[in-house]
């Protein structure tokens, strides 16, 4: 690259620059969630079944970023189901469990 190259004044009409005005009003990119760890206990078999899961996930290619990802979209899930009231499969396991156990 020459030296008149570098110094070479912007062309305002240049087709692939910037535009100005769109650059100054679009939306600021959104922001991650501020995560706050959380700790749990489970079962062993549940954590290995988890773990097991999550880099089978990872080998296949999917687009999974970490094991706190797939645990925020399956329990994100579990919420929705229970938000389905007495259609709610996790309710309805919960009932079977208490009856079983009672």
């Amino acid at each position: 690259m020459t030296a008149s190259e570098r110094n070479r004044s912007p062309d305002f009409f240049e087709e692939h620059t910037l535009d100005p005005v769109r650059t100054a009003t679009r939306a600021a990119a959104a922001s991650p969630q501020p995560k706050k760890k959380a700790g749990f206990y489970l079962t062993e078999a549940l954590l290995a079944r988890f773990n097991r899961r999550f880099h089978e996930m990872k080998l296949a290619g999917l687009p999974i970023e970490n094991k706190s990802d797939l645990l925020e979209i399956s329990l994100g899930f579990a919420l929705d189901d229970l938000d389905r009231g007495e259609n709610s499969r996790l309710l309805q396991t919960l009932h079977k469990t208490r009856a079983n156990s009672g």
